[in-house]
């Protein structure tokens, strides 16, 4: 019996696709890494029962962290994004939570300076908010370790791929950190929107819509850019595409990162038999249900879509890129060494 309903949903689950794919289906990944951060502040002292907890959000984190909150009796205020839905606005508000929605701005780059903007204004008129840092805090690496593990413990030594969007940095590159330092002989292909800075695409605009959640229009800190060995970027249509084509073969109802994340697992799948792919699925589709679900007459066959292999990222073009990335370090970096490596905490179960 789980004591908390976070508990209850945050453990994903596995479904085999193909003979060598395989998807772990979240129903709302950032709940590890919401938990594990927030059981690691109270635990050395960071934060006091009844803290107030705040962060900025596009959506699943604001979930998160507020389920994070409600099972230890915190305070949780979420400077939320555009594309926060009336839905999970509602789920936010019963559970406790001071939800600030950012009025709509031009782009995703404005939007998140905002939202930053504003939460340096909160901390200054309340210097004792403790702020999350989804963006820039290595504790939220220490969530995903159980993840590695489940994985571990259902493939063993098999030679994996894993797949899934960058985002913060905190979870794909998390899970693969844990998995290699477990052993494990691990490929990390990440995916990246169009627009988005962290792996160089800035210069780029997708006339969809940048995907939130996997891309950063402002510079994330907890990006581990060494940890990848190949990177994707895919447009809107081609996750729309992605996303109906996972419902339609597999049954799997995921969100828009899931869709661009399909695409390139499937293809992995196909070029590496040798291994085991593991595409990453962070969300559900419900909020997709609009502006990627209905457009399922319309959608693109996936089997005629392929990427354009580029050597550098001047190079790249929508709607859909990749690259070899090879572990090297951060584009927007000044030096070859920057950012220096980091090990995160290790995990309370972990700490013997």
């Amino acid at each position: 019996m789980y004591a908390h309903y976070a508990d209850a949903i945050k453990t994903p689950q596995l479904i085999r696709l193909d003979d060598n794919l395989f998807v772990a289906r979240f129903e709302s990944m950032k709940i590890y890494s919401a938990l594990a951060a927030v059981e690691q502040l109270l635990a050395e002292g960071t934060i006091e029962p009844g803290a107030t907890l705040l962060d900025s959000s596009s959506g699943i984190y604001a979930y998160a962290l507020a389920l994070a909150c409600h099972k230890y009796a915190l305070h949780c205020y979420i400077v939320a994004s555009k594309t926060v839905d009336r839905s999970l606005m509602l789920q936010l508000q019963i559970l406790g939570a001071t939800v600030e929605q950012v009025q709509p701005m031009a782009s995703l780059k404005l939007d998140q300076s905002f939202r930053v903007a504003r939460i340096q204004q909160l901390l200054r008129d309340n210097p004792r908010m403790h702020w999350m840092q989804q963006y820039h805090d290595d504790i939220h690496y220490l969530g995903y370790a159980p993840v590695a593990e489940q994985l571990r413990g259902e493939f063993g030594d098999a030679p994996l791929s894993l797949v899934g969007g960058v985002g913060s940095g905190c979870s794909t590159g998390a899970m693969a950190q844990w998995l290699r330092e477990a052993g494990s002989d691990l490929r990390l292909l990440g995916v990246q929107p169009f627009g988005s800075m962290s792996f160089g695409a800035e210069h780029l605009h997708d006339p969809g819509i940048i995907i939130a959640g996997i891309g950063s229009s402002i510079a994330f800190r907890n990006v581990r850019h060494r940890l990848y060995d190949e990177m994707h970027w895919v447009s809107f249509e081609h996750g729309v595409a992605g996303c109906i084509a996972l419902l339609r073969r597999h049954g799997v109802f995921a969100g828009l990162s899931s869709g661009c994340g399909f695409l390139v697992a499937q293809r992995e799948a196909a070029l590496q038999p040798q291994r085991r792919v593991v595409l990453l699925a962070a969300d559900t589709g419900h909020r997709y249900a609009e502006a990627v679900f209905a457009q399922h007459e319309h959608s693109a066959d996936i089997a005629a879509l392929q990427p354009q292999f580029v050597d550098d990222t001047g190079a790249l073009s929508l709607p859909w890129s990749a690259m070899a990335w090879q572990r090297r370090g951060d584009p927007q970096a000044q030096g070859p060494d920057w950012p220096p490596p980091r090990t995160p905490r290790r995990p309370p179960h972990a700490a013997n």
